[in-house]
């Protein structure tokens, strides 16, 4: 929203019904930054609000959020003949090549992509491949670092993992894991609901894992992973391409053209080279296919909120 505001349009902001507080707290910011009230507000409630704000005779609709609630916006708005631009999730992949500088920096970074908001993150690591000369030392790192994480009260400054947003979310995230060692997978560590007040898990690490289990094709959202070995830079691509959504992926070597080369063949719409999860202002933010379309941030992000005005003016 802030793109719209320097665009120059009136906002009504819908935050999600799980972050309420979060939007209403953004909100007056806002107010505090010099926004005007009537150029901004913000609009709380669940899905039918959503949907009421969708029969409102809006001049565009630009939606955050899961695919499903973001292909119901896109078909419902189509016959207004206004920009609609959709941010919807991913399934983001995360390949470590065998000629990485150091496996313990590249097990770090690749942690932090995964748990970081508690993996609730449209571009949290959501799946890891590692190149099959370097995979036991990869996994021994990655779980030797992930027990040293302290989960607890978010607000306390030595918790690494808060709870996640929902309940919902905790019996999903187990259904997952479950699918996955049903048909063959093996847990390294975690994978359980935590007793007690708040929606906690215990992150979650599983090997020997493909792709006939949710856990490696359907959004997660959620501090679980799958780490699977593949053989070369070839069978690296086919794996990260198999997918429905196309919004982020990493690479990790020490050679920029290896790296390249990969990035290259990866239908998405932001890659990383030895980092992962992160955002910049700077750069257009966009996804493909079953991530949505369209782009927020840099001076792209601004012009879709804005639109083209020809004036003829004969003197």
């Amino acid at each position: 929203f802030i793109p719209a505001l320097i665009g120059g349009n009136t906002v009504f902001y819908k935050p999600s019904e799980y972050a309420t507080l979060t939007g209403l707290h953004i909100q007056n910011l806002l107010y505090k930054a010099g926004i005007p009230e009537d150029c901004f507000q913000t609009v709380i409630g669940n899905g039918v609000v959503g949907e009421l704000l969708l029969q409102l005779p809006l001049d565009g609709y630009y939606f955050t959020g899961s695919y499903r609630t973001g292909k119901y916006i896109a078909e419902k708005v189509a016959g207004k003949m206004v920009p609609c631009q959709l941010e919807l999730g991913g399934k983001d992949p995360l390949y470590v090549m065998d000629d990485v500088d150091s496996i313990d920096k590249a097990a770090a970074d690749a942690l932090e992509g995964v748990v970081y908001n508690n993996g609730q993150s449209c571009c949290a690591v959501e799946r890891i491949y590692v190149h099959e000369k370097i995979y036991d030392a990869f996994v021994n790192s990655y779980v030797a670092q992930c027990e040293k994480l302290v989960i607890g009260n978010p607000m306390e400054k030595a918790t690494d993992i808060g709870p996640l947003s929902r309940k919902e979310q905790q019996d999903f995230l187990t259904a997952q894991v479950d699918n996955a060692v049903q048909q063959g997978a093996t847990i390294k560590l975690g994978g359980k609901k935590i007793a007690g007040k708040g929606y906690y898990f215990e992150p979650a690490i599983l090997t020997n894992v493909n792709h006939t289990m949710a856990l490696m094709t359907e959004e997660s959202f959620g501090p679980i992973i799958g780490i699977q070995k593949v053989k070369d830079d070839a069978e690296a691509i086919q794996l990260m391409q198999d997918t429905a959504y196309g919004l982020t992926a990493a690479v990790y070597s020490k050679s920029f053209e290896r790296a390249e080369q990969v990035m290259q063949q990866i239908d998405t719409g932001s890659v990383y080279w030895n980092c992962c999860d992160r955002v910049s202002a700077a750069l257009p933010w966009s996804g493909r296919k079953h991530s949505g379309f369209g782009a927020t941030l840099s001076y792209q992000g601004i012009r879709v909120f804005v639109q083209p005005k020809a004036y003829h003016i004969r003197g």
